[in-house]
């Protein structure tokens, strides 16, 4: 795919871990050039198992395709000043995930930045946001699920608190970062002026329990865990067949009707307990039990082809493997690799003209592309950067 979004967008990208990261491989994605800087220990997810792909952790590719890496070392100062002027004479967006504070103790906080660059777009990405009593605190995705609420919402009632077993607190901070750059730039475009984007983890996570907090504000009534279910809607949940797990959802009435027709007891439906939402989230016991014992009888495929047929949202659950073997999977596309030697990862959720963006190249080795950054400032008849 040719004319992607952001062909002739310069990113530099001072990172480590997940969240900016991600919001780097994303504009990459799109088309961005982007300068992965690490220090000369690398980034922490290189170290990040127990997969590993020439010599890094999986992890590390999966949020750091399709850049240049270069290797700066921002303590020394010949470094900090190659930095300094990358940023300058190149970059288009700065994202940083640095401590408060930190980024002002090198100049590399959007006020300093500015001062030469009044068109530069810096994103800083931060663990408990900007501002406020922890402004300064480290913070990782886990942390922020607990701090937020997420994990009071999320298990089995009366077990121990457990986090999503993916990272959605990164990746989701990542994805607004990148909503901000890209207003940032839209912006820039019709006025001429750099913007400072502010994105973190806990605002994330706070915005993910937009409907928690809801609730909460509605009836004083702090929610509580319901396992692979929901508070607000029943049925809605993870179902044991007999072979397998299967989700259910009836997010309306009719829906519900269906799914009665479907197991055998159209009269559910009509049963002042279960024929309304509010009924059945009063009775949540007594119906999903009755539901658990017919869809128990029958394997999964059973079910989800009867279900399907009725029209009522269903899908099994299924192991990775499952996930990336399945057909619909392979028809989206969304798995490739460049070239035969490269590792098959997820690429950009989205597509343009029904074109989604090629598949990006495997993160590069520490400092890699050292020697083209030295290339590039050569270029603007300035000293190459130090040895």
């Amino acid at each position: 795919m040719r004319d992607l979004p952001l062909e002739g967008v310069v990113v530099v990208e001072l990172s480590d871990s997940a969240s900016a990261p991600f919001a780097g491989q994303i504009l990459a994605a799109l088309g961005a050039q982007v300068w992965k800087v690490e220090r000369p220990t690398g980034d922490s997810a290189r170290g990040w198992g127990p997969s590993k792909w020439r010599g890094s952790g999986a992890a590390y590719h999966a949020l750091n395709r399709g850049k240049r890496a270069i290797c700066l070392d921002i303590k020394e100062a010949g470094d900090l000043a190659t930095l300094h002027r990358l940023i300058a004479e190149h970059a288009d967006v700065f994202i940083h995930n640095l401590r408060p504070g930190t980024s002002a103790k090198y100049g590399l906080d959007p006020d300093n930045l500015r001062v030469t660059k009044p068109e530069l777009i810096c994103c800083e990405v931060g663990a408990y946001g900007h501002v406020g009593p922890l402004n300064t605190e480290p913070g990782y995705d886990p942390l922020m699920q607990a701090f937020s609420g997420i994990m009071s919402l999320t298990g089995e009632e009366g077990q121990s608190p457990v986090r999503a077993g993916v990272s959605i607190v990164d990746f989701g901070t990542g994805m607004w970062a990148v909503i901000g750059i890209l207003s940032a730039l839209y912006r820039r475009q019709l006025k001429h002026t750099g913007s400072t984007v502010n994105s973190s983890l806990l605002e994330t996570a706070m915005a993910w329990m937009s409907i928690g907090i809801a609730n909460y504000n509605a009836d004083g009534e702090p929610g509580g865990r319901h396992g692979s279910g929901v508070a607000f809607i029943v049925p809605h949940r993870a179902f044991a067949t007999a072979d397998g797990h299967l989700i259910v959802s009836c997010a309306n009435d009719p829906l519900f009707a269906k799914l009665c027709d479907v197991l055998g007891h159209p009269e559910w439906a009509t049963d002042a307990r279960f024929a309304t939402n509010a009924g059945r989230l009063q009775h949540r016991a007594l119906l999903e039990g009755l539901i658990g014992e017919r869809l128990a009888g029958r394997p999964r495929a059973h079910w989800q082809e009867q279900l399907s047929a009725a029209g009522l949202p269903c899908a099994p659950i299924q192991t990775t493997e499952e996930a990336v073997k399945h057909e619909q999977t392979r028809a989206l596309g969304i798995l490739g690799k460049p070239a035969d030697d490269e590792i098959e990862l997820v690429g950009l959720p989205l597509s343009f003209n029904g074109k989604r963006p090629p598949p990006l190249s495997s993160a590069h080795d520490i400092g890699a592309d050292n020697p083209a950054l030295d290339k590039l400032l050569a270029a603007q008849q300035l000293s190459p950067r130090r040895a």
